[in-house]
């Protein structure tokens, strides 16, 4: 993982109209504003509020002329400069704990941003002057028969399965921290934490609550920095979802954010999935349930094998309209279809085969005469490669005319969800329901669902699409339920060997993980490699000052965007850091999820 920069040089804050008058034993405090910048500045404490100034307390301080915001990241007696020091102006409240000063510290680091802004994403939504008093803990239930193993530990858990009995056992270590990858799994989490007995703090709203200790705090990415007194460990649930990525620079990693903090307290981790990221394997051991478990804790998964069908036959399997019209209000039919992007898909006219990239296996577009791959930039003529045939179909699909032709077919009302529809539940009384990846995080539960182009996620030209694939399958298994419960998932597909299909079939996650780790070592993507996007305004001059050092490969510019990779992320993120920034504006993505 790398370590934190050495501490920058501390500058000294503006001059004082007037100088106190005050013994060289009087405390200095180091206030990193709320700028973007990374400059610290001495200002005087003064006597009145000394008791409130402590490493991370927030305050405001004169700075050029204006009253700005920023955070104490240092005491000292004596200043580190000859310079006369202004006062704080004002101690506003409570501030992110020492620890997760320090952590904040590694995270610039680690995802090339700035200390301010991971410390804003610790702090308190609002001003907290002072913490709650702790009540008498009241009696919980048993402690789980099994504990937490020390260390890092991932764990496999079906679909179908439960993460409280693992949640649990880290409740009965004191103050837990969890994290969901949604606010509202979060809340889900802490409300049966609460019926089993615990205090329980949800962050961010509640982060007094969280700060005063004695409790479980649960939330979503943030989640990683809520203040914990006493941490006595750290569980991770659904690891591998997107949710927990930053999509705004710093790009940082809740799950890599809470497994760094486990380990600078020595206390047990453990991140659980039902597919477990290549990332998270590297972290620690694999623990899996039996076979049965695991194959009753993912539904019946069913193939439509579309290669026979001539490209632009339509969506819909003589399969997939019996389901429909078999579809009530009360077992409803879920329909995925994902165009984000509008991606486009080629077919072989003579063999129908899907034409894919031969070293990575992702989609590829037609560019001046040949073809080109999305996901590793390789170009070759316009051939299918099973057949030699040189004409080749495009493929298009829509969600909205999805709709519409499949009422048709179905003869049932048939509504659309997608990120453009009204946020909420869908209405009640439709038996069908179609949309993009989104209707999986609007539905509580379904009869079946059906991925009526599944290639599109098969073939994304992003070198986590299979990962995400499978991710998308079992959160459609979530809905669908178990085996035992009748659960079903339909897939349509033109690529029915595919790792991703398979290891789904046979419900072992495994089966994808060999396959992807042996391709992306080979291709040198991550985790075998580090790699950062670099882009923006400012892009040109910052990579022309990254140092030249063993370790370095810098491809680009493509749509003027940089990628830097490296062997490791000590020699990325060391390199990031010891760069200079340019004027401008200048965007670094460190474990991008779209490359």
């Amino acid at each position: 993982m790398g370590t934190p920069l050495a501490p920058r040089r501390r500058e000294t804050g503006p001059r004082a109209h007037v100088t106190p008058n005050c013994a060289a034993a009087v405390q200095i405090a180091r206030v990193l504003p709320d700028l973007p910048l990374d400059k610290v500045f001495d200002y005087l404490i003064p006597e009145h509020m000394a008791a409130e100034v402590r490493l991370g307390s927030m305050v405001r301080v004169a700075l050029q002329g204006r009253r700005i915001g920023g955070w104490v990241v240092g005491l000292a007696e004596t200043a580190s400069t000859d310079r006369p020091l202004q006062p704080l102006a004002k101690v506003t409240g409570c501030g992110p704990p020492a620890d997760v000063v320090s952590l904040a510290r590694w995270a610039a680091w680690r995802w090339a941003g700035r200390p301010a802004q991971l410390l804003g994403t610790a702090s308190p939504p609002h001003a907290v002057r002072a913490l709650p008093t702790v009540p008498a803990s009241t009696p919980a239930t048993p402690p789980p028969v099994e504990a937490l193993a020390e260390g890092i530990t991932v764990m496999r858990i079906p679909p179908a399965g439960d993460v409280l009995s693992v949640v649990l056992a880290a409740a009965h270590r004191g103050d837990a921290l969890v994290l969901a990858p949604s606010h509202s799994a979060a809340s889900y989490l802490a409300a049966r934490l609460r019926l089993e007995g615990h205090a329980v703090a949800l962050v961010p709203q509640e982060w007094a609550r969280a700060a005063a200790g004695g409790c479980v705090a649960v939330g979503a990415r943030a989640g990683a920095w809520a203040p914990r007194p006493k941490l006595g460990a750290v569980i991770v649930v659904d690891e591998g979802d997107e949710a927990y990525q930053s999509e705004r620079a710093p790009t940082w990693n809740g799950r890599d954010v809470a497994v760094e903090r486990a380990r600078r307290a020595g206390v047990p981790c453990v991140l659980t999935s039902p597919c477990p990221s290549l990332e998270a394997l590297g972290y620690g051991p694999l623990v899996v349930p039996s076979r049965t478990d695991e194959r009753g804790g993912w539904p019946i998964v069913e193939v439509v094998d579309r290669r026979r069908e001539p490209p632009g036959s339509g969506l819909y399997s003589s399969r997939l309209v019996t389901l429909a019209r078999s579809a009530t209000p009360d077992a409803r039919l879920v329909c995925v279809l994902n165009r984000k992007g509008r991606a486009r898909l080629l077919a072989c006219a003579a063999c129908r085969e899907v034409v894919r990239c031969e070293p990575c296996g992702a989609a590829v577009d037609g560019v001046d005469g040949g073809l080109r791959c999305r996901r590793c930039g390789t170009t070759r003529p316009a051939i299918c490669l099973a057949c030699g045939g040189t004409r080749l179909a495009t493929l298009r699909v829509g969600v909205t005319r999805a709709r519409e032709e499949l009422e048709a077919l179905a003869n049932l009302p048939v509504a659309e969800i997608s990120a453009d529809t009204a946020a909420g539940p869908p209405p009640e009384g439709v038996p069908v329901l179609v949309g993009t990846e989104a209707v999986l995080h609007r539905v509580a539960g379904a009869g079946a669902v059906a991925f009526l182009d599944f290639d599109q996620e098969l073939l994304a030209p992003r070198y986590r699409a299979g990962e995400t694939a499978l991710a998308m399958l079992a959160r459609a298994a979530r809905l669908a339920g178990g085996r035992s419960a009748g659960g079903r998932i339909l897939l349509q597909t033109r690529l029915p060997g595919h790792e991703v299909i398979d290891a789904a079939v046979h419900a072992d996650p495994s089966r994808l993980a060999v396959v992807e780790a042996a391709r992306r070592a080979a291709l040198r993507f991550p985790p075998e490699t580090a790699v950062a996007v670099i882009s923006g305004q400012a892009a040109a001059a910052f990579v022309a000052t990254l140092p030249g050092r063993d370790g370095l490969e810098l491809l680009g510019p493509a749509n003027a965007r940089w990628l830097l990779r490296a062997a490791d992320h000590r020699t990325l993120c060391d390199a990031l850091a010891a760069a200079p920034r340019p004027p401008g504006r200048l965007r670094i993505e460190v474990d991008p999820l779209r490359a």
